[in-house]
């Protein structure tokens, strides 16, 4: 992994996603969508503060337990700009996610536990199957496969 000196304050865009192992269009994706910002140089290219990094980084592992982006961003949106975030911004924005991955967790694990029966069965039956409609929850409001498109509410 390539290291940049400590006395480059401003990096490439190609300097970030050697870094941060994000695509370049990654980077550009996840500027369009706020999550990152960048300055334009007098030959309009981009340079990134090196705080970019962790936030970089905190996109990706947030995309990886499934964070949608929108709730991403609004965390960023959280944090102080011009200084990399310290330890207790991490763990305050990381805390109120807790609920939302217990959650997610209690989904899967349901998943895991019941998968076998499912792969062998494939009726997704709206009255019995414990997957797709545990206690039959949309009897009582719709009917069809578009019950599937959406997790249960509770």
């Amino acid at each position: 992994m390539p290291k940049i000196p400590e006395k480059i304050h401003e990096l490439t865009v190609g300097q970030v996603s050697a870094r941060s192992g994000a695509a370049v269009s990654a980077l550009h994706y996840y500027e369009s969508k706020g999550l990152i910002r960048s300055h334009r140089t007098s030959g309009n290219q981009r340079r990134y503060t090196r705080d970019t990094l962790r936030r970089v980084a905190f996109v990706r592992a947030a995309q990886r337990v499934g964070i949608p982006l929108a709730t991403i961003r609004e965390a960023l949106a959280e944090l102080p700009e011009e200084r990399t975030p310290t330890r207790e911004d991490w763990a305050r924005l990381s805390e109120t996610w807790r609920s939302e991955l217990d959650e997610r967790i209690r989904r899967l694990n349901r998943l895991r536990d019941h998968l076998t029966d499912c792969i062998g069965c494939g009726c997704l039956s709206l009255d019995t199957c414990v997957l797709s409609n545990p206690d039959d929850q949309y009897g009582e409001r719709r009917v069809g496969s578009s019950l599937l498109a959406e997790p249960p509410r509770r």
